[in-house]
């Protein structure tokens, strides 16, 4: 009797916050809309997309610099989104909250500063086997043009990272540990506590790729005593094409700006030019203005829920969906960490992946296939690519059944 409530209240939940999504009341292919792509990008509430028509209807200004009211209105607002991340990270001050275009720019930024600046000839980098493109290309630059080295901690057959060989790798030579907190590809939530712990037991300086992470995990950059972490506000039911990069204090002081332009100046002449204070120094040019307000909107959806209760539902939906999908015959799961996010990838005997993703597209189910951006995992766990479905907090058990049903569909009609 009190796990039908539960379950009841729970349904109530969920129909309540779908109702916030307006994207989600239509039909593809004249069915239902079954969003399960939420890895690669969650939806908008009508909030998020009411603050952005509400800035361009009501006060579009530049900012900073403008004397004027829309401005100041304008400038207010962008201020708050950086004060209201550095809550939501609980970073020691909001000055130590940079804009980027996303979690990508941000690991660049670093890269492109920190990395040139302080790293030399032989210097190590060491990343994970399941990063991201994001989280290896920008390394593998750096390295081309300092040639330092890069290596790589190895994982097991279900995607958790070995953490003994991570500790083979970890030397005085090693000045950069980067790695993703939580798997787009599989899921896998990994060490990240203990990662850092060890990355400075050598000195070494430490960046989380947060992008799948921020909308299920409860991130303390000052508990975690991370160095650097990137965000991306499209995976946090925010805007795409902005994102944030946290650094402490000190090291973002000592790193030289990236970017030249304006904004991200004290003065200039054509003798020489100052810079700017934190974190203006590494914001040059106009910035995704809308967005970054329109993020703060996105953080304040997401609390006001809760962000506990959304992973405890997510969550729910992961245990269910892991459970249905190892009921279809000749489906594997790929990457069943102890540890994971809602993300669930899966190959099919004799179906390529993008067939599948075709077959349930006509159905109106909308999941990922490929190598999601992941092509050196790929090659480690020997496929081309995953089938990958991946919750959020509108999904539901019944959305789930659909997957499975579209599944058995695509199977009869493909093999």
């Amino acid at each position: 009797m009190e796990r039908t409530k539960a379950i009841i209240m729970h349904q109530d939940f969920v129909e309540q916050i779908r109702k916030d999504f307006p994207i989600l009341e239509q039909k593809i292919n004249g069915k239902p809309l079954i969003y399960f792509d939420n890895a690669a990008t969650t939806q908008k509430p009508k909030q998020v997309i009411d603050a952005l028509t509400d800035y361009y209807s009501g006060y579009n200004a530049n900012i900073h610099r403008g004397i004027h009211h829309l401005a100041e209105k304008a400038t207010s607002a962008f201020e708050e989104t950086r004060k209201a991340i550095a809550r939501f990270l609980n970073a020691e001050s909001s000055d130590e909250i940079v804009f980027t275009y996303g979690t990508t720019d941000g690991i660049n930024l670093v890269a492109n500063t920190y990395g040139e600046a302080f790293l030399s000839e032989g210097d190590e980098i060491i990343i994970s086997t399941m990063e991201h493109h994001s989280n290896i290309v920008p390394w593998q630059m750096l390295c081309e043009k300092k040639g330092c080295v890069l290596k790589v901690i190895p994982m097991s057959d279900a995607g958790e990272l070995l953490m003994d060989e991570y500790d083979k790798l970890l030397s005085e030579r090693t000045k950069i540990v980067s790695v993703v907190y939580a798997s787009n590809a599989l899921g896998t939530v990994n060490p990240i506590r203990e990662i850092i712990e060890k990355a400075h037991a050598y000195g070494a300086v430490t960046l989380v790729d947060a992008a799948q992470a921020t909308s299920h995990i409860r991130i303390d950059v000052q508990d975690l005593d991370v160095d650097f972490l990137c965000m991306s506000a499209h995976k946090l039911y925010g805007p795409t094409g902005m994102g944030a990069l946290y650094g402490k204090r000190a090291l973002l002081d000592k790193m030289p700006p990236w970017r030249g332009g304006g904004e991200m100046i004290k003065e200039v002449t054509f003798a020489k030019t100052t810079y700017n204070e934190l974190p203006y120094k590494f914001e040059a040019g106009t910035p995704n203005i809308a967005d970054v307000i329109a993020l703060k909107t996105a953080l304040d959806y997401v609390e006001n829920i809760g962000l506990e209760k959304i992973a405890a539902h997510e969550q729910e939906l992961l245990d269910y969906a892991t459970e249905s999908l190892k009921g279809i015959s000749g489906l594997k799961i790929v990457g069943e960490a102890a540890d994971k996010v809602s993300v669930i990838s899966f190959v099919m005997d004799g179906i390529h992946p993008q067939d599948i993703g075709v077959i349930l597209d006509q159905q109106g189910i909308a999941i990922r296939t490929g190598h999601h951006c992941t092509q050196p995992l790929m090659q480690r766990l020997g496929i081309v690519g995953t089938s990958r479905a991946s919750f959020a907090v509108y999904n539901t058990k019944a959305e789930i059944d659909g997957l499975v049903a579209g599944l058995h569909k695509a199977k009869k009609f493909l093999l």
